[in-house]
């Protein structure tokens, strides 16, 4: 390789780079020229003034701003939008005034004015009034006749989240003539953070989830609520959501809800979620809380699998409705038929429905096999007669099956 190729080489490099740089840059944020304050203020001697910046739009999570004075026939050569074409994102321009100092206008005045930067309509009239900068959240006490500085969320108090203006006070040192001052304020926009989306209205969502009806009936409802918030992100902007009418609101909840129990694998986590708890309710004997959390979040929602068939089944059992029991149970036979558990439970049901002939039937079939690899079919029928009798269940064919067993 020669060396004008070697040159070509680095220089195609050296843009593939700047390229690539600017492109990642352009996914994190933006300079918003639509929402740039350019003021031309007129300061009479000696005097004090207040300016407000156009609205910062949401997202915004730092600023650069330019302060020139002109003389009378002076014009100022180009926009600090202009120059900001150049840079991709803030990072190209350090923190404070040491580092926007190419930003400042080639063409100034020789006229100088102190100025400050106020978070509130009520400190900038404070300093207007009685030149009060204590509360400034920067303030420039040496006289100058051109400024620019780069302020951001994480470093400078002037700028927090949700902030909607700016107030720059400006005293011209000129006790003769008055002063003209340009001011421009370009906002640097946060993708992610321009729909509006901050932990204050994220954890607003999350209450409104949890307030749900199936987020009501659930122990843990964090994985739901969080699925919920993140597709609500990812389909509206905050404030559009909050426009819509409530109606409008009760549905999107309610989509959003649905395609959360029913999106695999995603859902695997609230799936499981929604099992523990209402296997938790049936262990602690409250039944309809068991069966409704089961039927609400899982069976409704087309979920199901043979063992939420069995689970429903058998918490029906012990809330004695022996015949939503066996129709649950049966779903699940549909499913799978060689899943014992259910076989089991049925055979508990016909036997508390007093239908012994059947309930033999299908302990004579099984009995031999294992309902899982470690445990017989004789076995957890010992047990599950034990869990029967602690639920206040009593039969006389307990002992007759155990006997039929044992043969």
């Amino acid at each position: 390789m020669n060396h004008l190729q070697m040159h070509t080489s680095k220089i195609a490099l050296f843009l593939l780079l700047l390229m690539a740089q600017f492109a990642f840059s352009q996914q994190d944020g933006y300079w918003d020229k639509d929402r740039v304050t350019t003021k031309e203020i007129i300061v009479s001697a000696g005097d004090r003034i207040t300016v407000r910046t156009e609205d910062l739009p949401t997202g915004t999570t730092e600023i650069v701003y330019r302060i020139t004075l002109l003389d009378e026939n002076q014009q100022m050569a180009n926009s600090l939008t202009s120059l900001l074409k150049a840079i991709p994102d803030p990072t190209g321009i350090s923190q404070g005034a040491a580092g926007a100092v190419f930003l400042t206008s080639k063409i100034s005045g020789d006229d100088k004015c102190t100025y400050g930067i106020f978070s509130s309509n009520a400190l900038a009239k404070e300093y207007k009034e009685k030149g009060k900068t204590e509360n400034a959240c920067l303030f420039q006490s040496t006289p100058v006749n051109k400024d620019a500085r780069r302020l951001s969320m994480d470093k400078s108090s002037c700028l927090k989240a949700g902030m909607e203006y700016l107030w720059f006070g400006f005293e011209s040192k000129n006790w003769i003539m008055k002063q003209k001052i340009i001011l421009e304020v370009v906002p640097w926009v946060d993708n992610k953070l321009s729909r509006g989306w901050t932990t204050e209205n994220r954890q607003t969502i999350i209450k409104q989830v949890k307030t749900s009806e199936l987020a009501k009936k659930m122990l843990n409802s964090d994985d739901f609520s969080l699925c919920i918030l993140e597709k609500m992100q990812k389909q509206y902007k905050f404030q559009e959501f909050q426009n819509l009418m409530a109606i409008e609101k009760a549905k999107a909840f309610k989509d959003f809800g649905n395609a959360c129990l029913s999106e695999k694998p995603a859902n695997k986590s609230i799936l499981t979620s929604i099992r523990l708890d209402a296997l938790h309710y049936f262990k602690n004997r409250k039944y309809e809380q068991a069966i409704d959390l089961l039927q609400t979040g899982i069976i409704e929602n087309g979920n199901a699998t043979v063992l939420d068939y069995n689970a429903l089944g058998q918490y029906y059992l012990y809330s004695k409705q022996y015949d939503k029991a066996l129709k649950a149970l049966k779903e699940g036979e549909k499913i799978d038929a060689s899943e014992l558990l259910v076989q089991l439970n049925m055979a508990h049901v016909y036997l508390l429905k007093g239908d012994y002939k059947k309930a033999k039937e299908i302990h004579k079939k099984y009995n031999g096999q294992n309902v899982t690899t470690a445990l017989s079919w004789k076995n957890k029928t010992q047990s599950d007669f034990e869990d029967l009798k602690k639920a206040g269940f009593k039969n006389d064919d307990f002992d007759r099956i155990i006997r039929l067993l044992e043969d």
